[in-house]
């Protein structure tokens, strides 16, 4: 029983009652179709009664956190949940300082490093102290100076915290460090034609705006002048004008009236004192409204441009190089110069570098190792893609040395070419080999192979899943009658081995898209051709410049009829569902209010709406949950105890469609949903395509905010492909087998398929070898990321670039054209 966590009686969502025994200190896999229960087992099950259980331990439980549908769990491990969010949005963290390398390099330049003397400007050597270990920052020395050996000036001594972008000492002064320097645009704030209350300040809105006019006038009562929130901006007096802008402390407006002091309900703040004071309380959060509604111009720094530093400190080198200098390279290349570090110290500071140099560089090879070398230091972690940040994180687990812990991983091959699999597969089992037990929800053929023990969930998505369809090792599951992901296996290599050979590829149209001197960011190729008519995926490894390549090189030059499929999040609004987001739900508050009872009681369509009041529950909004504030833990979201998350009113849910109520429908699956509005010729094509596309378990009214990159780009897919085909039309797509089973990307294969036949052009930016394979036409670039990638290494059919040598992709594509696999 200790080597064993067992599930008994799990039912959250779709799960059927199951019993599932997970053994520990094992790297465990638990795969299925899209929308199977996979994650509903791990994440909702299983992760949410370890916290659950964790928080009651320490006297922190709310009844706000409910206890997942299962009747036990015995065995449990405190666990570590390691999902696909970029939960760290401060434009002050980087790569560098969220992995501690940042830390290392500090330390070698603030001990090693040789600086420049700025009255004799000659160079001043390092004194290779034996003091001060690299875990102890150096803040709490006094200052310190040395004098110049060459000219005699005292020179202040420069510690870890100079070489911190993070700390007064270090920071360029012109940006406090952040790299751009901010000024307000007044012409986006201010509109003087309009008064306040038609909105002439673009930030002040809504109930804010209401409270903000009765400060403002009270402040003008109190100082004895007129201030008429309906009068035009323009027609303002300069008092008017330097209280709204400035407020009542500001120096502006105190000039008026030096003798008159401000008392309480008169303390207006001033626009853009209070967008400052937002701006700067917001600097955690790189998406900040302020920022976003174009309030603000941002712009490189003029004085540091963008290396952070103060400039006596960007001078010092180390190895020949400058700190901004190692911040911009490669971690792959910061590896190569930790190495050539003992050969350029002088032996006298090698004592310094000994503890450096066992620790930085096993840092750095991890990272490699889950496929991130390609990376540099000073990249921001706002800017990295979900499953960047969970692998730098997995990286990053990996030095904590923690045992006898569940990590729980959900699909952390996303966005990574085979190559790095075998890297990232290592790191898992180095964390299992550490005493944990690693469980990792994923589609990857390769991960499943390595894998110690298999759970395969299935054997359809949503209400057609949720069952255990197969336990054990890969080969166990291809002998399973029942297991879904054994039978594509064996689908495999049966159909592959008969039919590899006569594997037809589409000619094309005859016509191409030539691009000359593709030359942005890492890519630098003389010319690359796109051929149209054809399904055409573009590969290499990650950080190689496939991206660039085809959504800014590609989609720039292209002029005719295109259509760009992204991992954008859909969106942030929590009102936005997947109903609302395709349209449909138009269609059924039309197809509600028509009905004879809608009619009786005077409901119109606005009353099947939770977006506007009238037929929703007013108080959750017709949102069906309320926010619970958790103070320093996430909100969390509970049932609305007033209408128990139907969202409308006892008057609206009476109306019922086929038995069903708008609030049954919304809380439908797509799939469960495709008899019921079948012979609704409007909306029935878009559900049956939803299906298609493997999105058939989504449920109507899901926040579109829940959904991910991959199940977003899918949705505008389907919605395309259910619209008649026009003239030629380019599609573009950024890894849409993300999230995907292999079954599922078998379908997903056909419907592109189907694109292309209609007489358009397909180019999709994909790892999958399921879908690479399928392709009519490869461009694969690289040989790797970051600096040593950017370049054409193959072009041609798949059977073409497997036979490239220097061609990672090829390498893989020619194992899996043997193998049938």
């Amino acid at each position: 029983m200790k080597d064993m966590i067992m599930i008994k009686g799990a039912r959250e969502n779709n799960l059927k009652n199951i019993n599932v025994s997970i053994p520990k200190y094992k790297l465990v896999v638990v795969t299925g179709p899209s929308g199977s229960g996979k994650s509903t087992l791990a994440m909702d099950t299983l992760q949410r009664e370890c916290q659950r259980l964790y928080l009651d331990s320490m006297g922190m439980t709310s009844d706000s956190i409910s206890k997942p549908k299962v009747d036990a769990i015995e065995g449990l491990s405190p666990s570590i949940s390691v999902g696909q969010h970029v939960t760290n949005r401060n434009p002050r963290s980087t790569v560098g300082t969220v992995t501690d390398i940042y830390t290392f390099v500090r330390f070698i330049f603030a001990r090693l490093g040789e600086r420049v003397c700025p009255s004799c400007s000659e160079i001043i050597a390092p004194s290779f102290e034996p003091q001060g270990a690299i875990t102890e920052e150096d803040d709490w020395m006094e200052r310190q100076t040395i004098g110049c050996p060459h000219c005699g000036t005292q020179l202040e001594k420069l510690g870890m915290s100079h070489f911190s972008f993070n700390k007064p000492e270090g920071a360029c002064e012109s940006c406090g460090g952040l790299g751009h320097v901010a000024s307000i645009n007044e012409a986006a704030v201010f509109n003087p034609e309009l008064s306040l209350r038609e909105g002439g300040v673009a930030s002040l809105n809504g109930v804010h705006r209401d409270i903000q006019i009765r400060i403002l006038a009270a402040a003008a009562k109190h100082y004895g002048f007129e201030l008429d929130p309906d009068q035009p901006l323009k027609h303002y007096g300069e008092v008017q004008r330097d209280l709204l802008y400035y407020g009542v402390e500001s120096e502006a407006f105190k000039r008026h009236y030096p003798n008159v002091k401000p008392v309480q309900g008169t303390k207006f703040e001033g626009v853009i004192p209070g967008l400052w004071r937002r701006y700067k309380e917001k600097e955690a959060e790189a998406g900040a409204q302020e920022k976003e509604g174009g309030f603000f111009h941002e712009q490189q720094c003029p004085a540091c441009l963008g290396a952070r530093l103060k400039q006596e400190v960007r001078q010092v080198r180390v190895a020949d190089a400058s700190i901004t200098e190692v911040s911009d390279w490669s971690l792959g290349e910061v590896y190569a110069w930790t190495k050539t570090l003992r050969d350029t110290i002088p032996s006298e500071g090698l004592h310094l570098l000994e503890p450096i140099l066992h620790d930085m560089p096993t840092r750095l090879k991890r990272i490699m190792d889950v496929g991130l070398g390609y990376l540099s230091m000073n990249r921001q972690t706002v800017t990295l893609s979900g499953g960047e940040a969970q692998r730098l994180r997995l990286a990053s687990l990996l030095g904590s040395g923690l045992t006898g812990v569940l990590y729980i991983i959900d699909e952390p091959t996303t966005g990574l070419h085979p190559r790095d699999t075998v890297g990232l597969i290592r790191v898992l089992q180095e964390l299992r080999d550490l005493g944990n037990t690693v469980l990792v929800i994923e589609h990857d053929v390769e991960m499943m192979r390595a894998a110690d023990h298999i759970i395969d969930i299935g054997p359809g998505a949503g209400l057609y899943g949720g069952t255990v369809v197969g336990e054990g090792s890969l080969e166990d599951l291809l002998t399973s009658e029942s297991s879904v992901t054994g039978a594509y296996l064996r689908e495999e290599r049966q159909g592959l081995s008969s039919s590899a050979s006569v594997r037809v590829r589409r000619k094309g149209n005859g016509k191409q898209i030539t691009i000359k001197n593709a030359k942005l960011r890492n890519v630098n190729i003389p010319e690359v051709r796109f051929p149209l008519g054809q399904l055409v995926s573009v590969t290499g490894v990650s950080g190689s410049g496939k991206s660039t390549l085809v959504f800014d090189i590609l989609a720039e030059e292209q002029t005719g009829n295109m259509i760009i499929f992204d991992q954008t999040p859909m969106g942030r609004m929590q009102r936005s569902n997947v109903a609302t987001y395709t349209d449909v739900f138009t269609h059924l508050r039309q197809l509600f209010a028509a009905l004879p009872e809608a009619k009786k009681r005077k409901l119109t369509s606005k009353h099947f709406s939770f977006n506007t009041p009238g037929g929703r529950c007013e108080t959750c909004q017709g949102l069906g949950v309320l926010t619970v504030d958790m103070n320093f833990m996430p909100d969390l979201e509970v049932k609305c105890h007033d209408c128990k998350g139907r969202r409308f009113t006892d008057d609206v849910l009476e109306v019922q469609y086929e038995g069903y109520s708008i609030s049954d429908l919304l809380n439908m699956s797509i799939q469960e949903s495709l008899p019921i509005l079948s012979s609704e010729t409007k909306i029935a094509a878009l559900i049956a395509m939803l299906c298609e596309v493997g999105l058939g378990y989504l449920k109507w009214g899901q926040s579109v905010k829940t959904l991910s990159g991959g199940e977003g780009q899918r949705i505008r897919l389907a919605k395309e492909l259910s619209k008649p085909s026009k003239d030629h039309t380019l599609y573009l797509l950024d890894e849409p087998t993300t999230g995907l089973h292999p079954l599922d990307i078998k379908r997903l294969h056909v419907l592109l398929g189907k694109l292309v036949d209609s007489g358009n052009t397909v180019i999709v930016v994909e790892h999958s070898l399921e879908l690479i394979r399928e392709s009519d036409w490869v461009i694969d670039i690289g040989p790797e990321g970051g600096a040593a990638g950017g370049m054409l290494v193959a072009e041609g059919t798949p059977e073409q670039v497997a036979e490239v040598r220097a061609s990672y992709t090829g390498r893989f594509l020619k194992q899996m054209l043997a193998e049938g696999m």
